[in-house]
């Protein structure tokens, strides 16, 4: 069976188009967190996000293939091209034909459906755009990402709510072990500040409503947490099989070594305990790592009130005394850029590949008045230095669907 290892990450983020420039405002714990611009909130309750500030796609993308896409599309071609380029990727051929793209979306083009509804409603079908579909449909991502750079291998989309751009990473991994292809380009991309997005989640009770403190609303195992605050943007990382990695002497950022995925087949939107602890358990036995070896945990963490304890309890059981003696450092990067939905477990994932490649953990900021009941050492408000021998991010989604990947330090 091949080995798998990272060796190109691209963030688009709501800190930063750039991964580097993300990386450092998560490190400095520096909140993205604002009032929302990309639409007018004052009829919603709801008026904060982390939008992805200034983004230009005609500086990276082609004009006549703009239109071709919606904004998570767009995300996850800039995101494609960076973690290409941070790889010095170059493909022959027959090479491409070896070279796939999965890229998880939880909802797709939001704000192309509300615009071609209002065209429908105002001017009539036959005004509709014929680029609305492709703008739409959440396999486009990937499909635009293999257009670019010539990907033949298989190309699809995993929609498995917030945990599908982990999924995506996870079923990369699945094809390079097989031998069915040597490089896969995966990730998540997600843009759903709109009106429906925000209005949908709004109805749930989902969302926070800390409008007058934007900054300081997510705040994962906080006392005082009243929700998670949306997100947009896309992460991508280059996948490899370790052979080829090393015959090209590809720079190495860590390799996945193990991926879970179970189900709660509980409720639709209320998690249990027992299906997050499945997930990471399989990625654990899957990686062969022992949960005393693991030294940071990117937690779900998306500061519900439910979600950030039911996430506490189960790492605690899976982990056992390296959690409740703190030796384990568990943060949640989501209460500086937000819950990216879709791209979550894929941006999040790329933070853990990058914390074992630095030696760097980042905080959850926030975390101010912590919740008795959350007993974890959540690396509060301050970034810290560590050599990190194995890291797990987690990515749990409405449906009780969960996803774990266990990424471990390369040394050659």
């Amino acid at each position: 069976m091949e080995r798998v290892v990272v060796t190109g990450i691209g963030l688009v983020t709501p800190l930063a188009i750039g991964t580097h420039e993300t990386w450092q405002g998560l490190l400095a714990g520096q909140s993205a967190i604002g009032l929302i611009s990309l639409f007018d909130t004052s009829a919603f309750r709801v008026k904060i996000a982390g939008e992805v500030k200034s983004f230009e796609p005609s500086r990276y993308i082609e004009k006549k293939k703009i239109k071709e896409m919606g904004r998570f599309c767009q995300f996850a071609v800039v995101a494609g091209q960076l973690a290409i380029k941070d790889a010095g990727l170059t493909l022959t051929d027959e090479e491409k034909e070896l070279a796939g793209c999965f890229v998880g979306v939880g909802l797709g083009g939001l704000e192309v459906i509300e615009e071609t509804k209002r065209v429908v409603m105002e001017k009539g079908p036959q005004r509709v755009s014929p680029y609305s579909i492709p703008g739409i449909i959440s396999n486009l991502a990937a499909g635009q990402i293999s257009m670019e750079h010539g990907l033949k291998g298989p190309s699809y989309c995993t929609t498995s709510a917030c945990s599908s751009g982990a999924h995506a990473l996870g079923e990369a991994v699945e094809w390079i072990r097989r031998g069915r292809v040597e490089v896969m380009v995966a990730g998540g991309a997600e843009s759903t500040v709109s009106p429906v997005g925000v209005g949908g989640f709004e109805a749930m009770l989902a969302l926070s409503k800390r409008n007058d403190d934007p900054t300081r609303a997510s705040r994962p195992w906080d006392r005082g947490r009243d929700g998670f605050v949306m997100g947009e943007g896309a992460g991508i990382m280059v996948l490899e099989s370790l052979t080829r990695a090393k015959k090209r002497g590809a720079k190495i950022y860590a390799e996945v070594t193990g991926y879970g995925a179970s189900s709660d087949a509980h409720h639709l939107t209320q998690p249990s305990l027992d299906g997050p602890q499945r997930s990471m358990r399989m990625a654990l036995r899957d990686a062969g790592v022992s949960a005393d070896d693991v030294d940071y945990v990117n937690a779900h963490g998306t500061s519900t009130p439910i979600g950030d304890l039911n996430e506490s309890r189960a790492i605690a059981a899976v982990f056992g005394d390296n959690a409740t003696s703190k030796r384990l450092w568990v943060s949640s990067t989501k209460s500086m850029i937000g819950h990216l939905l879709g791209a979550a477990g894929a941006v999040e994932s790329a933070i853990c590949a990058l914390a074992i490649s630095e030696g760097r953990v980042p905080p959850t900021i926030n975390l101010d008045d912590p919740d008795p009941e959350c007993t974890l050492d959540y690396v509060p408000n301050i970034a810290r230095d560590r050599v990190i021998r194995h890291a797990v991010n987690n990515s749990f989604g409405f449906g009780g669907t969960n996803a774990s990947l266990v990424f471990s330090r390369f040394d050659a």
